[in-house]
Formats: C-alpha cells, structure tokens, sequence
C-alpha cells in the first residue's frame, strides 16, 4: 500500500508557503497603494465609494486568503502536529501565527471594513479607517512571520527529508 501522507503533507507546505507570500505582498500592497484613496489622513476624508469601486475583499482576499488560507492554515496545524523536530516547530509556528491573522481577520477586518463600506464620510468613519490601518500593521507582521517560519520548515522539509 502506498503512503500518501508525507506527499499530502508536502504539498500542503508548499502551498501554505505559496498562499502566505501571496497575501502578505498583497497586504503590503493594498496598504500603501489602495488604503490612501479611500482614506485621507490628512485630510480627515473617509472614502466610502473607492474602497467599494476597488472590492478587494470580493475581488481578491476572498479568492486567496479567506477561503484558501483559512483551508491551508487547518490542514497545516494537522500535518505540523505530525511532524517531528525543527520541521514540527517551524510548521507549527506558522501555522498558528497564520491562524491568528485568520481569527483577527475574521473577527475584527472583515466586519469593521463591512461597516466602512456602508459609513459616510465623516470623523467616526475616519477614525475606524485609522484604527483599521493601524492594526493592519498588526495583520503584516502575523502574515510575515507566519510566512518566513513556512518557508523554514520547508527548508526543513527539502533539506533534511520528512513531513
């Protein structure tokens, strides 16, 4: 009989590795490219209309972290609890930075952009905007983390054999 379980593993590394790098350059990238034309800092300006003419969320982050990630993150913890020395606590530790983001992710930035999307332009909104940027740093450094101790492991995993 054969044993699929180290491929299965394998791949799923690979692509937690793949997905994670992907979302955390387009984290950045939506930080400093699209969150300036829907808010203005300086100006005090929330705008409402940009962010629902850029859809990120629907457009992208659902088709890459939300569905995706979120999947990859759980069968990650699994195949990480598996795992044995360093492969393990490489594994393991992006696994659970990765399962934080997802649980801020879907506790706090999807329900606070939901309710931006639908809030006028005003100090309220503004402020929720920073408060959102703000802990966006918070989601950078999960993601980055998360990513450089993937792709640990799988150094662990190429280079001295076994998931």
């Amino acid at each position: 009989m054969i044993n699929l379980k180290p491929t299965i593993a394998a791949t799923v590394l690979w692509l937690f590795v793949i997905v994670l790098g992907i979302a955390f350059g387009a984290g950045l990238y939506e930080h400093r490219v699209s969150l300036p034309r829907w808010l203005d800092t300086l100006g005090g300006h929330w705008s409402a209309d940009a962010a629902r003419q850029d859809d990120v969320g629907l457009r992208f982050w659902a088709f890459v972290t939300t569905g995706p990630l979120t999947l990859l993150t759980l069968a990650s913890l699994y195949f990480a609890s598996q795992a044995t020395g360093p492969l393990r606590v490489w594994w393991l530790g992006a696994a659970l930075a990765a399962l934080a983001d997802r649980l801020l992710t879907f506790s706090y930035f999807i329900p606070t952009m939901v309710r931006l999307l639908q809030s006028p332009d005003n100090a309220a909104a503004v402020e929720t905007a920073m408060t959102w940027a703000r802990m966006n740093h918070l989601r950078h450094a999960l993601s980055a983390g998360a990513w450089l101790s993937a792709l640990q492991a799988l150094s662990w995993l190429r280079w001295k054999g076994g998931a």
